[in-house]
């Protein structure tokens, strides 16, 4: 019987964190990353603690955290082919290895391109993910906005090359739009929205749960740039 044969199987497991406050892990990620064999955290070097490491310390004292380096930018795949083999060595002892990440480990996650990375080396390995609450909830919730009612809907749009989705998502009066990865464009995206008659309303949020946090109207914000992890919401167009 050859090694392929024997080997077990473990089991990825993304967890979502949450933006930046460890009250907002759940209970269903504390449990996961309780029970894991492994948890793993992306790092840009091994000895920087990331964002997501630092909800896990604060909300999980004692737990131990080891450090996944690689470049979380999408398009960098020799990086992700990198720390796939470095995961694959572990799920191949038939751990189950939880990956931790801000957020939601399905939405704009670094966990779905490692996933695809590895499942490029062991096709038949179980992946799971823990969902995890997402920044625009956190803001809607301490801004004190109603994101939808009735029949209205939602858009979620990045900004990383401009503020070309969020204008045309502004032209339907009727949905809310949330702009995620637009810090550096921020006083372009409030001009669209000017533009568009609905800056008054909008709200903006910046490493929210972290040092540094910033919660606001979207004009009073949009003097400047803001950091990667901002967030702006555009309720919808409510008329009497």
């Amino acid at each position: 019987m050859s090694s392929a044969d024997t080997r077990r199987t473990g089991r990825l497991i993304g967890v979502g964190v949450g933006p930046g406050d460890p009250a907002l892990l759940t209970i269903r990620a504390i449990e996961v990353l309780r029970s894991a064999d492994r948890v793993v955290a992306p790092a840009t070097a091994e000895d920087a603690v990331g964002r997501a490491e630092a909800i896990v310390r604060e909300a999980l004292p004692g737990l131990r955290v080891e450090r996944l380096v690689f470049d979380m930018t999408a398009g960098r795949v020799a990086s992700h082919q990198v720390a796939a083999e470095r995961l694959v060595t572990f799920l191949d002892a038939g751990e189950a290895v939880a990956f931790v990440t801000l957020g939601d480990p399905n939405i704009y996650s670094t966990f779905s391109a490692l996933v695809s990375a590895v499942l490029e080396r062991r096709p038949d390995l179980t992946t799971e993910t823990v969902p995890g609450i997402m920044a625009f909830q956190e803001l809607a919730a301490r801004a004190g906005v109603t994101l939808l009612d009735g029949t209205e809907h939602l858009r979620l749009v990045t900004a990383l090359e401009g503020t070309g989705p969020l204008e045309e998502a502004l032209g339907d009066p009727e949905g809310a739009v949330v702009v995620y990865k637009g810090g550096r464009h921020l006083p372009s995206i409030v001009a669209a929205l000017d533009k568009a008659g609905r800056v008054d309303g909008a709200v903006f949020g910046e490493l929210l749960g972290l040092p540094g946090e910033r919660i606001g109207a979207a004009r009073e914000a949009g003097v400047g740039p803001a950091c990667y992890l901002a967030t702006v919401i555009v309720p919808p167009s409510r008329h009497s």
